[in-house]
């Protein structure tokens, strides 16, 4: 049984305040009687999501958590204790997270990325705001334009920092953001290059977008109507009202169409 994640449980038996399911080993947890929905009888198979309650024992639920376990959220702080931060996190039980895990000490109303995980020494779900613990144990194995999930942590000189696919650590640069994006923010994002040391430089454009830019500049060079030379020196501020893209993306385009023979540079 997955501690911090959804599980397909059978139901076996039923109790007063509630019914027992059961996994594939035999392992039981409660599902309290306030979460079933409809006449479930026993045999039946249900989808919930297995956590710890205040007594540290497992319990299920149907409810739906604002993240799981192996994964990065931003979650706000419900209240401030003597052990910790508790962070709501859409469950009645509240997140905890130590303050030897709080990178600066969390106050209530404030809102932080957390990597929420299981701690095994007390069997607890807890999260911890120090990221780079949990991110990039691994060397990522991605191809170049392979789409992955990533959450915008913070804006820095150079661009966006993203986690990326709950695992690794990326940057989108501000060159390749068209439009800007919003921390905390969840988006499909491309990868551009894997660095020797395991980061990640991610793209927000993936290669049919660019393939639409291409056509939409052929259409432009094909028309009567065209007012200037399609080249590298076009303003990005034309770019945007011709092309509706960035100046980067343009010039990828073009280099495509000029690459295929498409367009000529003449």
């Amino acid at each position: 049984m997955k501690i911090g994640q959804y599980n397909r449980l059978t139901v076996k038996r039923f109790v007063d305040f509630g019914l027992y399911l059961t996994d594939d080993e035999g392992n039981e947890v409660l599902l309290p009687a306030r979460y079933i929905d409809g006449d479930p009888v026993v045999g039946d198979e249900m989808e919930v999501f297995v956590y710890t309650d205040s007594e540290d024992r497992p319990v299920a639920t149907t409810e739906h958590p604002y993240a799981t376990v192996g994964e990065v959220a931003f979650l706000q702080v419900a209240e401030v204790s003597r052990i910790g931060a508790f962070l709501d996190w859409g469950l009645p039980k509240d997140l905890l997270v130590p303050f030897k895990e709080q990178r600066a000490t969390m106050r209530r109303g404030g809102v932080y990325p957390v990597y929420i995980y299981l701690d095994h020494a007390s069997g607890r779900i807890v999260g911890s705001a120090k990221l780079e613990k949990f991110l990039g144990n691994a060397l990522p194995r991605y191809k170049c334009g392979q789409a992955v999930t990533a959450l915008v942590l913070q804006h820095t000189e150079i661009g966006y920092k993203a986690v990326v696919d709950n695992m690794f650590m990326g940057m989108v640069y501000d060159s390749a953001v068209y439009t800007p994006l919003t921390i905390g923010q969840t988006v499909t994002a491309y990868i551009s290059r894997v660095r020797p040391d395991g980061k990640i430089d991610l793209t927000l454009s993936s290669r049919n977008e660019i393939d639409h830019i291409a056509d939409r500049i052929i259409d432009y060079v094909s028309s009567p109507e065209r007012t200037m030379p399609v080249d590298d020196n076009m303003a990005p501020e034309t770019v945007k009202e011709l092309f509706g893209c960035s100046k980067r993306l343009y010039k990828q385009a073009l280099g495509a169409l000029y690459k295929t023979g498409r367009l000529s540079k003449n």
